[in-house]
């Protein structure tokens, strides 16, 4: 009996050109899903507008069909994509680590999670099937990775160390079939919000390590050749010059168009 597997599909958006495309962690989470094998049966979900057209890329990735809970800009979709997967009672679930467009906060396969009382596995780079349960590789900083089992059912999200999404074929998209379900709408109520793209995080600083406290303080405070400017009796201007000058090169500020104090613009 196949194994049933739902994929949570959204719409991301080309940083560069800001146009709707698939998502690229859903997209991984969708190869993740393939990987599995034939003994499952895919249930790509997406809650929002059926008419999207970057839909037809998760289609032209291998998806048959693709089932829409029809749901207006700004709704939330929490509510409709656990009542919808209570249904079909999927023993996998599959999605990206956080969305690429609205809050992005990463908290929706969460929440899922505890509504349907699913063991959570976050940032997956590879999964597999292992008897009456999964075991997955997770994706740790600084590329390190940890070996995870759990019992079904299990959500997972993937991480940009899986697989990148194959590419899209024409072919594929154009015989895939969307099926559109009308849900109830949940949006929330009216304040005052705006929508802003998302700001790098700045660098962090450089930490400097020895072997003890000692070391640690002559080292930070010791000036070596090439790693500084040292200024003395420097103007107030020129100073703030280097200092703004310095934090935009270290990508401490990002904002490379600011004028630094004590100088006319």
């Amino acid at each position: 009996m196949p194994l049933d597997v739902a994929i949570l599909l959204s719409v991301g958006r080309h940083p560069a050109s800001g146009r709707s495309r698939r998502a690229d962690l859903d997209a991984r989470a969708l190869e993740l899903a393939f990987s599995i094998g034939y003994r499952t049966r895919l249930h790509g979900i997406h809650a929002g507008d059926p008419a999207e057209p970057a839909l037809t890329d998760y289609l032209g990735m291998g998806l048959t069909t693709l089932t829409v809970l029809r749901q207006p800009p700004g709704a939330d979709a929490l509510p409709v994509l656990v009542r919808h997967l209570a249904e079909i009672k999927p023993a996998l679930i599959f999605a990206g680590a956080a969305a690429e467009i609205g809050e992005g906060s990463g908290m929706l396969p969460y929440l899922i999670a505890r509504a349907l009382k699913a063991t959570l596995l976050p940032a997956i780079a590879e999964i597999e099937l292992s008897g009456e349960g999964v075991t997955a590789l997770q994706a740790l900083p600084r590329g390190r990775r940890r070996r995870l089992a759990a019992p079904l059912p299990v959500v997972a999200t993937a991480d940009r160390a899986a697989p990148a999404g194959r590419q899209s074929a024409f072919v594929r998209a154009r015989d895939g079939g969307v099926v559109t379900l009308e849900t109830p709408a949940n949006l929330p109520a009216a304040g005052d919000l705006r929508e802003v793209p998302a700001r790098l995080k700045p660098k962090r600083l450089k930490i400097v390590t020895g072997a003890s406290a000692d070391e640690r303080l002559k080292a930070a405070t010791e000036l070596q050749a090439g790693r500084g400017q040292l200024l003395v009796d420097t103007p107030p201007e020129e100073a703030a010059r280097v200092i703004f000058e310095y934090l935009c090169k270290e990508g401490i500020l990002s904002v490379p168009s600011l004028v630094p104090p004590g100088t006319k613009g």
